[in-house]
């Protein structure tokens, strides 16, 4: 890792990532609040492995209830995760989680945290956990967090033992008992002392959960303490478990909407290392300004904005917060004079009415390409603000102002820039280069490593005087538009690569030596450019023609091209990769857009490839509906095989479903669409007059109810799967058609796979399937029910937990061969 800050600077450097946002207007209940904040200085880190993890309560509580400062440390970004709203997955998966976790932080306070460490899928043990992610570097990067949060209290969320029911979640705790021993210790990892101090938290604690300890009991095992967490804070009109359940409900991806509860909520707190606490979580530890030599000056005066504070004049108290800051200033205590002078800032902004951002004319740009930048600022109450100046970083611009700004007068600056050429595109700081392993991120630069993201590149700069104190004010350059039903929106401003070219495939499979058409869509960032197309193809690869000229006229042009692969002779697999030549630049580069409205929207430039698969297999069926379920791309991979695949909603449900030679159900299509249970009697007699049915994996809890199941015959689902991608697959039907026609399937076509074998077995099932394949993951009992097939009728029904939704998106050949082999059956 580059390490290039000062102590100093990286101390300033985080605290500014946290301030440089649009200012959020603060009612009076929030303002009385964090006034109450500034004479807490105590810390709780809260660390789990995945986003979701978290209990939002505690983390409510801990922020608006204790007013400590409070971060929630989630080792990875939740890559892994199932995706309910879209078809998003792996990389893209984490970023759209990173997103919801903001807005859940948002909602109930804490800062937001990350490692490095990727969230490979479900795993069974700690073991598997820590040689996927790798031990050390997971545990330098929460020692890491630990030295520049400094929390007197670490609270885990899981046990490190199987209790945890997840490898990642009791990994998790593990990491953070050992980081809790090493981070005071100088000899660990001695490098980043050159920015950070050693730094011993008091405790370390198991906020303890339902298939742990039973919460409504009292633990069993060694010291705890009790804290009840239900409250009700009257400054922001809502209980903490209520806020908890707002916060909650951002993690949209993973269906986790929850109702909010109201009343009592005990919690206990089970000690697991350092000091014991007897009675309160911060037992032992100096809260108040006590804790910093001097401090006692600033309570007092703080004591005193509190007791003056006038909900309908907040501006009233800004002289003593002016006063208050100027003696934070004076302190020696490095680490609070910061972190106070950051809530102080806040507080003063928020009182003195002040409002101010900076909008481009532009939402996305190329280097090279002019804007218009439009700086707003505006002072609603009698404090005096003098406008100093305003630099425009990233643009490399100061104005000088000395102006005198008047109540409720909107000042406006506009400005015209041009986007440096080499400036880098805008992309999430994780995704920027290939991952170290197939368990970490790749982050060089140590300063943003565990950011939620890294700070803007063009920032607007304030430098402003208020009631005599001067302060610098920073707002991220960002886009404000109007929709017409949701109102006024901003989303981050982007530089883009001049061309994005974007795939039409993520995969193509060449079932035999005919070419294919391979189409790109081409997309102009700025006007008026023009280049040369071309790919990069593997050892006997072809394409026709060699390359394509562009030409595009106006900015977010559009054109698609249209190639024609011609595969060798010898199956290979290997990647094809698209690269636009410009004048000014060399890209390969896509773009994949984001857009859910719970989050801001996200573009990303992830590289222009995609993999070939050149492979020998056979497919009979040749006419599909698909039944979509939570979002995955099984369609395209079915078209890829040669076959024309049609969405199946209610109209083709409720009509003759004969025309077809197979139906695949998407994954979890039980548990998010309620319609299910009025198609099944046509489904099942869809099979029964010869059609083939293949049901994707589902969910057992929160299932559609279903009179007779989701089968001909009963089985029932579990949470048993093979979470080892490599297990060994044995076959218990040798001379079943799903095996052997159209395709042999061998040990071969079972290399390959990623991130699990399957999930959601069948663990019980009628006399009348058939169980086709047997596999487990490592010192456990063989699980039997990940496929079931049975004839009904004059057709065929198979149930598959095997995780084809991942397996035909990553372009395994051997699970485009099997699942050829299924839609085939009967044919």
């Amino acid at each position: 890792m580059r390490l290039r800050f000062s102590l100093f600077a990286l101390i300033l450097f985080v605290y500014t990532v946290g301030y440089a946002q649009i200012p959020k207007p603060l009612p009076p209940g929030e303002i009385l609040l964090n006034l109450k904040k500034l004479n807490v200085l105590g810390s709780v880190l809260y660390v789990a492995a995945h986003p979701d993890d978290e209990n939002t309560v505690m983390l409510s509580w801990l922020a608006k209830e204790r007013l400590a400062r409070t971060g929630y440390l989630s080792l990875t970004r939740g890559d892994g995760g199932q995706n309910l709203i879209g078809s998003e997955q792996a990389d893209l998966m984490g970023l759209i989680r990173t997103y919801e976790l903001l807005g859940a932080r948002a909602i109930d306070g804490p800062e937001q945290y990350f490692s490095r460490a990727n969230d490979f899928g479900f795993s069974k043990n700690t073991e598997e956990t820590l040689d996927v992610w790798g031990k050390n570097a997971v545990l330098a990067d929460i020692v890491w967090r630990i030295r520049n949060f400094r929390p007197d209290v670490m609270i885990c969320r899981f046990p490190p033992d199987p209790r945890a029911g997840h490898g990642n979640h009791s990994a998790s705790a593990y990491l953070a008992e050992e980081a809790f021993k090493m981070a005071g210790d100088p000899t660990q990892f001695p490098e980043q002392l050159k920015f950070v101090k050693p730094w011993q938290p008091k405790r370390i604690l198991w906020n303890t959960f339902a298939f742990g300890i039973n919460p409504a009991q009292r633990p069993s095992e060694g010291s705890w303490i009790s804290v009840e967490i239900g409250g009700y804070n009257p400054l922001l009109g809502i209980s903490y478990p209520e806020l908890a359940a707002e916060s909650r409900s951002q993690h949209k991806s993973q269906g986790f909407g929850v109702a909010k509860s109201r009343g009592l909520k005990i919690e206990y707190l089970v000690h697991k290392n350092g000091d014991k606490a007897t009675k309160d979580l911060f037992d032992g530890v100096e809260t108040s300004w006590k804790r910093v030599k001097g401090g006692e000056a600033v309570q007092r005066v703080i004591t005193q904005a509190i007791q003056e504070f006038k909900p309908e004049q907040p501006s009233a108290i800004v002289p003593l917060l002016v006063q208050a800051y100027q003696l934070v200033d004076k302190l020696d205590d490095a680490y609070w004079k910061e972190q106070k002078k950051k809530e102080l800032s806040q507080l003063i902004v928020a009182c003195a009415g002040l409002y101010y951002e900076s909008n481009p004319s532009k939402f996305a740009v190329a280097g090279g390409e002019g804007i218009t930048l439009t700086t707003t600022i505006i002072k609603r109450s009698d404090i005096p603000v003098t406008l100093k100046s305003v630099r425009f970083k990233g643009f490399q611009k100061d104005t000088m102002l000395h102006l005198s700004l008047p109540d409720n007068e909107l000042q406006r600056l506009s400005n015209s820039f041009t986007i440096p050429l080499n400036q880098p595109i805008t992309q999430p700081y994780w995704l920027l280069q290939p991952k170290m392993s197939k368990g970490m991120y790749r982050v060089d630069e140590l300063a943003i490593n565990g950011l939620p993201e890294k700070p803007a590149d063009f920032q607007t700069e304030f430098s402003v005087d208020i009631n005599g104190l001067p302060l610098t004010l920073q707002v991220p350059v960002t886009y404000k538009y109007t929709d017409a039903v949701r109102g006024e929106l901003y989303r981050p401003f982007e530089v883009r690569p001049v061309f994005t070219a974007t795939p039409s495939d993520k995969v193509l499979v060449f079932p035999d030596g005919q070419p294919k058409s391979y189409s790109v869509m081409l997309k102009a960032s700025k006007a008026n450019v023009s280049g040369q197309v071309s790919l990069e193809l593997p050892k006997g690869w072809r394409s026709e023609p060699t390359q394509i000229p562009v030409d595009f006229t106006t900015k977010f042009q559009e054109q698609t091209v249209t190639f024609q692969l011609i595969p060798p002779k010898e199956a290979s697999d290997a990647s094809v990769k698209v690269v636009v030549k410009t004048t000014d630049e060399v890209s390969s580069r896509g773009l994949y857009e984001i857009g859910y409205e719970h989050i801001p929207p996200l573009a990303v430039f992830p590289a222009a490839e995609t993999k070939l698969v050149r492979l020998a297999i056979q497919n009979k069926a040749k006419t599909i509906g698909y039944i979509p379920g939570a979002g995955d791309e099984i369609p395209a991979a079915l078209r890829q095989m040669g076959c024309s695949v049609t969405l199946l909603g209610e109209k083709e449900l409720t009509g003759s479903l004969a025309a077809y030679d197979a139906i695949v159900v998407g994954v979890r299509a039980y548990n998010v669409n309620p319609r299910m249970n009025y198609y099944q009697p046509r489904l099942m007699e869809y099979v029964k007059n010869g059609g083939t049915l293949i049901v994707q994996y589902q969910v057992n809890s929160g299932i559609q109810p279903l009179e007779k199941g989701m089968g001909p015959y009963s089985f029932h689902l579990s949470k048993d799967r093979v979470t080892v991608e490599e297990a060994e697959m044995r076959l218990l039907q040798p001379n079943h058609p799903i095996v052997n026609t159209p395709n042999k399937i061998t040990d071969a076509d079972f290399k390959g796979w990623v991130q699990e074998r399957g999930l959601y077995f069948a663990d019980e099932w009628a006399p009348e399937y058939q169980t086709i394949f047997s596999s487990n993951d490592p010192n456990e009992q063989p699980l039997n029910g990940g496929m079931l097939a049975t004839q009904y009728g004059k057709g065929w029904y198979v149930f598959t937990g095997y995780a084809f939704f991942r397996q035909l998106p990553a372009g395994v050949p051997g699970a485009y061969r099997l699942f050829a082999n299924l839609i085939s059956l009967g044919k």
